[in-house]
């Protein structure tokens, strides 16, 4: 894949979005907030409304559109002719964030010709930052570890950063990783034919894209995703996996998600360590 964009220019753009997000999202967590009901039925807070805010202000400096999920009414008449857009979800996990539990997410991630180039996701509770591009890896860093400085030099961030998948410390059970909050029959028969495969097997849920981290960690082998899901929650978490050696792929086709699509729902899909 040919690359336009200069991903050393971007990235101190795009983390410094997520991490100003991500503080204005903790504001509003760590305070008393209301929940309003979108359209779908779905949950909205001020914490999405602040984060998308920051997010489409930094990102409009890149001269790249953007698609995010609080402003996904864009017409695809006008999509198509993107060669090259931003696909944000603002708060990733907004049931997550309602119940309190911290698995909550900022997620940004640039798609060029229909497939997921660079992305960033960070999660606020814990300060931790997965950050990938292609053909440089996937890293993730604590907030505290990041050096003085490195927006302007990327490689002093790389050097500070944790190359993924981590080291495995100890010998664990395979590992499979599903949905918190959106469990669905067809998993439950996923898991009992995984765990019939495996003397040692075991199941982990997670919120937003917290999967696609643990799996791009090496924490976890596979996740199964068998239920309904829109571009902008994958598209970061699908190159930030890649880059760590786990594809995203298509459940039936077993080929690669694509983005920005004529209907921004994803198919059912599978991430799986290779």
């Amino acid at each position: 894949m040919n690359k336009k964009y200069d991903y050393t220019t971007l990235f101190p753009v795009v983390i410094q979005a997520a991490l100003r997000a991500g503080d204005a999202a903790l504001d509003v967590y760590n305070g008393d907030f209301t929940v309003e009901e979108k359209a779908d039925h779905s949950p909205l807070t001020l914490a999405d409304r602040r984060s998308h805010e920051i997010i489409a202000s930094a990102l409009n400096h890149t001269r790249i559109p953007v698609l995010s999920e609080e402003g996904r009414d864009i017409p695809y008449d006008e999509r198509q002719k993107w060669s090259a857009l931003w696909i944000v979800d603002p708060l990733d996990g907004t049931k997550e964030f309602v119940k309190k539990n911290g698995e909550f997410t900022i997620n940004i991630a640039l798609v060029e010709n229909l497939r997921p180039t660079l992305g960033v996701i960070y999660v606020p509770v814990t300060g931790v930052l997965y950050f990938a591009a292609s053909g440089l890896g996937a890293f993730s860093i604590p907030r505290p570890d990041m050096p003085s400085g490195w927006e302007g030099r990327l490689d002093s961030l790389l050097a500070a950063a944790q190359k993924l998948p981590l080291e495995k410390k100890s010998k664990r059970p395979y590992t499979i990783m599903g949905s918190r909050s959106h469990a669905t029959p067809e998993l439950a028969e996923f898991v009992d034919k995984i765990k019939a495969r495996h003397e040692s097997a075991a199941f982990i849920s997670a919120g937003s894209s917290l999967k696609f981290c643990r799996i791009a960690e090496g924490a976890a082998d596979i996740y199964p995703r068998t239920g309904p899901t829109m571009e902008w929650d994958t598209a970061a978490g699908q190159i930030i996996a890649e880059q760590a050696g786990a594809p995203v792929l298509d459940y039936h086709s077993r080929t690669p998600l694509t983005y920005n699509k004529p209907d921004l729902k994803n198919p059912w899909f599978i991430v799986e360590r290779v």
